[in-house]
């Protein structure tokens, strides 16, 4: 991987940033995505001082901000004009009902649509890469979600829960679609689990604690980096090792009818 440059989001605390760790263990070149600049400032500060002879690049944007995720892909394109790997990791878990400043409902919009238009923006990267990879980190917490396409802002019925599980669900369905999208390029996807993790987002959606972040990371450094992996795309992962989705995760109908509707709130033609 000596030679490899990979983007991780959220890559300022918790699993991202042991994450970013991992990858850059094995040789690559990590760019640490914060919220802000000062935050990716310190996740850096941090890594380099674990890792002196690692090569950390920060690169920052609210994804809470339609017009931020658009810079950050700039920022990408600037410091990495052939990408290895898009590990889309960040996330929140709301316990109130937010709008963000493009008007959608703050959990889908950072836990997926700024996600969608991220991926969207570098795929040109993507495929510039030997083998470019797309990682979107979801959880077990999918098989609770339920798709309202009328309602993807649970404008109707807000709980924080299930909001999240609809954003971990909706991570699932835009990996089966973007595997098929690309067939017939060099860049696969996958979707995973992490565990149960000792994280902030826990810890405020979940008031509880869990696994170590090390062992939160490693299924998003497996799916980004296993050779074998390259015959399965558009598949789900825990534990580093395929796992079964719920039953209502696989819908291409539904999946190709998210796209467009993505893609038409990301400002995408």
């Amino acid at each position: 991987m000596t030679s490899q440059t990979h983007v991780v989001t959220g890559a300022t605390d918790g699993i991202g940033l042991q994450t970013a760790k991992l990858l850059a263990q094995r040789g690559a070149h990590v760019l640490v995505h914060g919220r802000a600049e000062e935050k990716a400032r310190k996740a850096v500060e941090v890594l380099s001082d674990k890792l002196p002879d690692a090569r950390f690049t920060r690169v920052w944007g609210d994804l809470g901000r339609l017009a931020e995720v658009r810079t950050l892909a700039e920022q990408v394109r600037h410091h990495a004009p052939v990408l290895d790997g898009l590990v889309n990791n960040a996330g929140v878990f709301m316990k109130a009902w937010s709008e963000t400043v493009d008007g959608f409902e703050t959990t889908f919009q950072v836990n997926h649509l700024s996600h969608f238009l991220l991926t969207s923006l570098l795929l040109p990267e993507l495929k510039a890469a030997p083998q470019g990879r797309v990682v979107n980190v979801s959880s077990m917490a999918h098989a609770r979600g339920r798709v309202d396409l009328g309602d993807l802002d649970s404008k109707k019925r807000f709980d924080g829960y299930d909001v999240y599980a609809l954003s971990k669900l909706l991570n699932v369905h835009f990996t089966h679609e973007l595997a098929r999208r690309l067939e017939g390029t060099r860049v696969t996807t996958y979707a995973l689990h992490p565990g149960v993790i000792t994280t902030k987002l826990l810890r405020t959606g979940f008031g509880m604690g869990g696994a170590s972040v090390e062992t939160g990371a490693l299924t998003s450094v497996y799916c980004a980096t296993e050779a074998e992996l390259v015959s399965k795309t558009g598949r789900y992962f825990s534990d580093s090792r395929e796992a079964r989705e719920a039953p209502q995760a696989s819908n291409p109908a539904l999946e190709r009818a998210l796209w467009d509707e993505s893609a038409r709130r990301a400002g995408l033609s």
